[in-house]
Formats: C-alpha cells, structure tokens, sequence
C-alpha cells in the first residue's frame, strides 16, 4: 500500500478526510473515484484493530459488492446465510438472510483490523493520499466567517480544503471542535468482545445470537443485561461478545467485561470459550446510535458514521450505515465542487448530505428509539421472547425490521408495511 509521505507543514487537497475507518475509507475512495484530490488522515498504523463483532450482515455485504469488493471465500470472506437465536429454549431458531432485490442474502465475517486495512488500500488504489500517524487536535476556521478550512494535527502541519469530512468516530475530536455536542437523550450502545480458539464453532454457516444471558445454570439463576453473539471467522477462531443499549446514554452503568465473563462460562465446555483459548483480552466500544450529533452537515463539515451517531439503535450495527454514509457525502462533495466550491449551489448541494440521511434512516431510528425504550424493561423482553421467537412468521417480520432488511420499492406485504412505517415516523 503506498502512503504519503509529504511532511511539509501544509497540505492542500479538495477534501480532507479524518479517520481511515470504514467511514472515512470508504467516503475516501468514492471522492477519489469521482476525480476529487483527498487527504485521508489517519492518527494509527495499519494495520491497527477495533473493537468489534466482526459480522456484516446483507446490508454491510451490499456496500463492499457496490465498491467492486470480491466477497468471495477464496478472497478472506467468511460467509454466513442468516441468524441463529437461541431463547426461551434449549433448542436455537434459524432465520435465514431473505432473498430480496436490494440486498443479497448473505452476510460475511472479517476480523476488523484486517477489513479497515483493506477498506484503507482501497482507498490508497482508487488515488487517495493516506498520512498515518497523524493525530487531528483542532479545526482551522475561517476568521472571517467561522468556517472549517481544514485541520491541524499534533505535530503542527496543517491540511487545508474547501470541504472537510468528520470520521474520527464517537468521541470526534472534530465535532467538538465546532462545538458539536452529543444529544444524550438518544440511545447508546455499549459492546464487549473477545477472541476464542474454538475448531468446534469457527466454521458455523450461521451468525448467532443469544438473547438471554444467564450467570449460572440457564433458568435458575439471573439474567444479565443485553444479549450475546458468537460469529464464527473461519480462521479457528470466533467472535464472542455481549452488547445491550440504553435509550439514554446516561443509563450505562453496568460491569459489561464482568457480565461477559459470566455468560461464556455457561456455555458449553466443547465450545471452547474457556479462559486458556482466549485470544487477547476483552475490548470495549460505545455505540453512538439514532443520529445523536447533529446537523450532519454545517460550516462545511459532514459527519460521517459514528461522529455523527448512525449506528441502528435495532441490532447496534454501524458498518453499513457508515459506507452507506461516506457513499452519500461523496456525492454531495462532487455535485459542490461540480457547482463550484464557496458558491451557493455548492452550499445547496452539501446541505442535501442531510436531508438526504434523513430520508433514508430519520425514520426507521425514530422506531428504533422506541423499540429500546421498551426492550430494555426486562418483563417486555421476557414476553417478547418467551412468545414471539416460535412464531416464524412474526419473527421473519421482526428481522427484516432489526436487520434494516427489507425492499423499499417492491417487495412482499411484510416489506410495504415496515417501509410504511418507517415513512410515516417522524425523523430522528
């Protein structure tokens, strides 16, 4: 992967992009394809990991084909063709990806420092400048008009365009420069994950949820908060993890890596998850859902997955809505520059990044709101899985709308009632 190595204290380009993660790559490599010169910041090395599940469902699986991607097995893909979900029973339910027009029906596992190294090449392939080891600490404004113009970074160079993308992730250093705050009213997230050898599960066709999570004998001791996964990458290993969501952000205050630790010793002795197959410790990450900073767009800055909250306040899934969001900003960013940058059709086109977002999620995270505030009473929960999960055709109907899967234009009755739905919320 070749790299920039200009040092000079200032860099000009159309775009200055901060973070290489999924976001930032992505709206990298859409920019750079369309023609536009971009500085791709990155304040690591890669390769370097994230905390996270590791499994991309249909949605995250449409991004990467839309990119060109090989998706293949033979190319490092692990695939899986739906949900295994066990609850309320010994035995699991399995809900298969559906066969749609929209997405294809399968979803896929990579380990994340190994998808955001990839996203990152392909950004560098497609013509953009890649500056690792390079730590944004403060916006540059426009005196004149209070207008970001570009960066600065720690060592003291400063990277100067007409348009800057934020994809420094939740706690973005860069929103809060312009005094973004989070609305902490919305949801949030919070995730665990570890790695197990286990050759029992590494080769599972199937992602896998557990939706009751106990820290003794199943249904004689006490249920833990959020539920678990456990995906499987194919390379011996697997992903296990816990993850629960709060309709405040205020309202986390539980031992997640505790509770993690709790449930795997439950599971079953030939899986494997056992202290002496662990692989590296437990990570953790917060999960900034249901647009929770706003505007996406302002003084020329666009928010972009996790600094501008797009993670599904649903199923805690933010890969796809990050690329499906740096896709959007990047042709926003063209339509400007095509108008003419600092013009006011630019400014037009760049305000259409939001209402644009908007459109496309506001309502479906309006839903999402509500369906934590009511999953997170344990009683709601109970009821909801004791009598829900063995009636197949409610249940098709429950994924489709927590995997966001579902066909918008032409699909079954199930999709036109979840696309009505969706229409009819107001946006988030």
């Amino acid at each position: 992967m070749t790299r920039s190595r200009d040092t000079s204290s200032l860099v000009e380009a159309d775009v200055v992009v901060v973070g290489a993660g999924p976001a930032g790559a992505t709206a990298a490599t859409w920019l750079a394809r369309r023609g536009l010169s971009v500085a791709l910041l990155e304040k690591a090395t890669f390769p370097r990991d994230k905390v996270c599940g590791d499994g991309l469902t249909p949605r995250a699986a449409k991004q990467l084909i839309r990119l060109g991607v090989d998706v293949s097995e033979a190319a490092g893909w692990k695939r899986n063709v739906g949900l295994r979900t066990y609850g309320a029973r010994r035995e699991p339910f399995h809900f298969p990806w559906p066969e749609l027009e929209s997405f294809p029906n399968f979803g896929l596992t990579r380990p994340r420092a190994e998808f955001d190294h990839f996203l990152a090449r392909l950004a560098v392939d497609a013509g953009a400048d890649l500056h690792e080891n390079t730590t944004v600490v403060e916006p540059v404004l426009a005196g004149s008009t209070d207008r970001i113009v570009g960066v600065r970074t720690k060592d003291g160079r400063e990277f100067r365009a007409p348009v800057t993308i934020a994809a420094d992730g939740n706690s973005s250093r860069l929103a809060l420069g312009l005094g973004l705050q989070k609305n902490r009213k919305r949801p949030m997230g919070v995730a665990v994950r570890t790695y197990y050898r286990s050759e029992a599960r590494t080769h599972d066709d199937w992602m896998e949820s557990h939706l009751q999570l106990w820290d003794g004998e199943p249904g004689r001791s006490n249920l833990l908060p959020g539920y678990g996964w456990v995906f499987a990458m194919g390379d011996g290993t697997v992903n296990v993890g816990l993850g629960t969501v709060s309709s405040t952000a205020a309202s986390q205050k539980v031992n997640f890596r505790e509770a993690l630790a709790k449930w795997v010793a439950t599971t079953p002795e030939a899986w494997g998850f056992r202290p002496e197959n662990q692989v590296g410790g437990i990570g953790s990450a917060a999960l900034p859902m249901s647009f929770n900073r706003k505007p996406a767009y302002g003084r020329g800055l666009l928010l972009v997955g996790d600094s501008g909250g797009m993670v599904s306040p649903f199923n805690g899934e933010g890969i796809p809505y990050a690329m499906e969001a740096a896709e959007m900003a990047a042709d926003a960013i063209a339509d400007a520059k095509g108008r003419g940058f600092g013009t006011r059709g630019a400014e037009k086109a760049l305000q259409g990044y939001a209402s644009r977002l908007a459109d496309a999620w506001g309502g479906y995270y309006r839903l999402g709101q509500v369906f934590v505030s009511l999953i997170e009473r344990p009683e709601i929960m109970g009821i909801c899985t004791r009598y829900g999960l063995p009636r197949p055709t409610l249940m098709k109907f429950t994924m489709k709308l927590l995997a966001h899967l579902y066909d918008t234009a032409d699909g079954d009755w199930m999709d036109k009632v979840l696309t009505s739905v969706a229409r009819m919320a107001p946006s988030a």
